[in-house]
């Protein structure tokens, strides 16, 4: 990897992955209770665990030096986090596991976004 900021993000990325997939597994489990799982909740996380498939993939391809890739991330990496803070600001539209769910995810987001937007970070070459 050509710097610590990308491997950093990498890493960040397989965490936001996990606990997108784990949440899909959630839902699934507790699909029964109509109170836990919504028409809202089965359509954002398999769209949540996407992105960060997509995501993830696009922080290793930035990793191995692709300008094109490290862009597509700083860009797509800025609007998840922006659905996420929508996700966790709006009252009502999505059951609060959800929204404690999505303000982690938010968390790591935001840690990616800053590190992607370093200065160091984008002039490595990435």
């Amino acid at each position: 990897m050509k710097n610590d900021h990308l491997h950093a993000v990498v890493k960040l990325l397989a965490a936001f992955l996990v606990i997108s997939v784990s949440t899909v597994v959630a839902v699934v489990v507790m699909r029964h209770d109509p109170a836990l799982v919504t028409t809202a909740v089965w359509v954002r996380t398999p769209l949540v665990a996407a992105s960060a498939a997509v995501l993830l993939l696009l922080a290793r391809r930035a990793a191995a030096g692709h300008r094109g890739s490290f862009r597509r991330l700083r860009v797509i990496s800025m609007v998840v986090l922006a659905a996420i803070v929508a996700v966790v600001a709006w009252p009502g539209a999505f059951p609060v596991w959800l929204r404690v769910e999505q303000a982690v995810c938010g968390v790591v987001m935001l840690s990616v976004v800053v590190r992607t937007n370093l200065r160091a970070a984008r002039s490595s070459g990435s």
